[in-house]
């Protein structure tokens, strides 16, 4: 049942954002972090960032709001082999509005078909966002 429920549209300037992110050339790593705009319930760009870390994004989200995030990692596998995986993280932290929760966990599917994302993660505490735990999840997608 929840995952027919779309609690906001995606803005027609983020799906072009989107787009262009996902075919990006760049080998460094890249966010777009994103919002709901809760009058419009609308998901919103918030911002983007270049050559950014895990660790440096964590500081850039704040305490008690959730976020979309979607990261371009550049992963370097056990085997030396590097590839860039799309991210998807949904970053809910304890202690934020019920009714913010409620309209950011409705609005998740949406976004992710939106972006076409297949590696979608999701934290409760944004101090384990961290490039051990993302390496720790995308482990899983070999």
């Amino acid at each position: 049942m929840s995952s027919s429920l779309v609690a906001c549209e995606v803005d027609e300037s983020l799906k072009e954002k989107l787009k262009k992110f996902r075919l990006r050339k760049e080998t460094n790593n890249a966010a777009i972090l994103m919002k709901i705009d809760m009058e419009k319930q609308l998901v919103i760009l918030e911002e983007e960032y270049e050559d950014i870390s895990l660790d440096d994004l964590r500081n850039e989200l704040p305490e008690r709001q959730p976020r979309f995030i979607v990261y371009s990692y550049k992963y370097v596998h056990t085997d030396g082999r590097v590839s860039y995986p799309l991210c998807f993280i949904f970053s809910s932290p304890v202690g934020c509005k019920p009714e913010q929760q409620m309209m950011y966990a409705g609005s998740r599917n949406q976004l992710v078909s939106t972006a076409e994302l297949t590696k979608v993660f999701e934290t409760r505490n944004i101090d384990d966002l961290s490039e051990e735990w993302l390496i720790n999840k995308l482990a899983f997608f070999r």
